[in-house]
């Protein structure tokens, strides 16, 4: 008994070890994109793909996608999300992880959009997978997203599409993402989004292209 009781300790402390050591392998550039709900970071993420064959990874899609396999990890964030909890910042890691690892053989790099939405999530994806190499966020007014939100309302079907939602969302997002901008302002790639969407497109490939120039072929 005296024996079990030293020895799960030093399992535990392996086990931990392990899942935090980070993807050192990854030779491709990753790139996080940020923006506000009706920011239009949706069209310049399916436009990046498009030019440049990255990896597009959704953490929102991922955990959705999860749910639907119908796997004992999908039905455990069946149970967290409908008693209406938060998942836990390492589930949503894993997952990108996972996705990661998949497709690195390929990948011609890593466009992450909405994450990470908070601070904590950045620092955890940084210490466990690889350092990001981009951070694009596409900002616009209040006032901008709200109005774009409410017109999309108008076919979307959405219920979360009303004013006092919307505004809602929007004052959650501004609050985390104002500290990942804070955290990340050295590798932050500001785009005003209240342009056409060629003239955001345009800056954008400008802010890849430098970073892809870094990246020995």
């Amino acid at each position: 008994m005296t024996w079990v009781l030293s020895y799960v300790p030093v399992f535990i402390i392996i086990i931990v070890h392990i899942r935090q050591a980070p993807v050192t392998e990854i030779n491709v550039p990753i790139i996080w994109i940020l923006g506000g709900p009706g920011s239009g970071k949706g069209t310049q993420c399916d436009r990046i793909v498009a030019k440049y064959g990255f990896t597009h990874l959704s953490s929102g899609d991922l955990l959705r996608n999860e749910v639907k396999s119908g796997s004992p990890r999908g039905q455990e964030l069946t149970a967290i999300m409908e008693r209406g909890e938060l998942v836990p910042l390492e589930v949503v890691l894993d997952l990108i992880k996972e996705a990661i690892l998949s497709s690195l053989a390929s990948a011609k790099g890593f466009l992450i959009d909405g994450y990470p939405r908070e601070k904590e999530q950045g620092v955890l994806f940084e210490r466990t997978i690889a350092p990001v190499n981009l951070v694009i966020f596409y900002d616009a007014s209040e006032n901008t997203l709200v109005e774009r939100l409410l017109e999309r309302a108008k076919t979307s079907g959405r219920v979360d599409d009303n004013e006092e939602t919307i505004k809602k969302r929007l004052h959650t997002f501004n609050t985390h993402n104002d500290q990942v901008v804070q955290q990340y302002s050295d590798k932050l790639k500001k785009i005003q989004a209240e342009r056409t969407a060629n003239e955001i497109f345009e800056e954008t490939v400008q802010h890849i292209d430098q970073v892809l120039s870094t990246f020995v072929k």
